[in-house]
């Protein structure tokens, strides 16, 4: 039986109170959903409430995968991250996008198949926002999921850049630091990823390619 990963993406649309959409962004999910597919990996979608969720971040080259059965098809009838079995999944991956600030960090589903993926030898992965489902989880001894881990993710310098640090409801880098991560970044909008273990993170939209080719590696090596 092929592998399979789960892409967990946002369901929130609105940023603050900014009215300004948002949502998952599709070309983090893309790239790693294509790395997968050809290294023989089954990818399945989820968000927190389940069903169609906001989109941002559209390119004509992403029209193959929003016309694919395996692809937009399934992520329009994501499943509720609370129906998902995390002993199906060999990897789960946290897609970002600014939505992530708000429906990831407190959502107990998300904190137990984080757990629960991780602990049974399983990979995680997230890149951009989408580690905000990374900051509240804990292990069985109490401990933070990140403490001690290195990893990257979006800046606090570049949500300032954008203006955005009294829109986003925390500081993702800053909380990421004062639970114990090691985190580290390159320049605003370069590619950065970090292996630590079976944590794989990228800092941004640009760092998806990388971390697809990592995420495949992982699971099937």
């Amino acid at each position: 039986m092929s592998p399979r990963a789960l892409f967990v993406l946002t369901g929130h649309g609105v940023l603050g109170d900014t009215r300004t959409p948002t949502g998952y962004h599709l070309g983090e999910t893309v790239e790693p959903w294509r790395a997968l597919r050809a290294a023989g990996v089954a990818v399945d979608f989820a968000s927190p409430r389940g069903g169609p969720p906001p989109m941002i971040g559209a390119e004509p080259e992403h029209a193959d995968f929003l016309a694919d059965a395996d692809g937009g098809a399934k992520v329009r009838t994501a499943i509720p991250v609370a129906e998902a079995e995390p002993t199906r999944y060999a990897a789960v991956y946290y897609v970002g996008g600014h939505g992530a600030m708000w429906d990831f960090p407190d959502d107990p589903a998300i904190q137990h198949l984080t757990r629960s993926v991780h602990e049974r030898g399983g990979v995680v992965a997230a890149i951009c926002h989408g580690q905000a489902a990374l900051v509240n989880t804990t292990l069985a001894d109490g401990t933070h999921f990140v403490y001690g881990k290195r990893l990257t993710a979006f800046s606090h310098e570049a949500e300032h850049t954008r203006g955005l640090t009294n829109v986003v409801p925390f500081p993702l880098q800053h909380t990421l630091e004062a639970r114990g991560a090691v985190y580290s970044r390159a320049a605003d909008k370069a590619p950065h990823t970090v292996v630590d273990g079976r944590l794989i993170t990228g800092q941004n939209p640009a760092s998806a390619p990388t971390l697809a080719r990592l995420l495949a590696a992982a699971i099937t090596g």
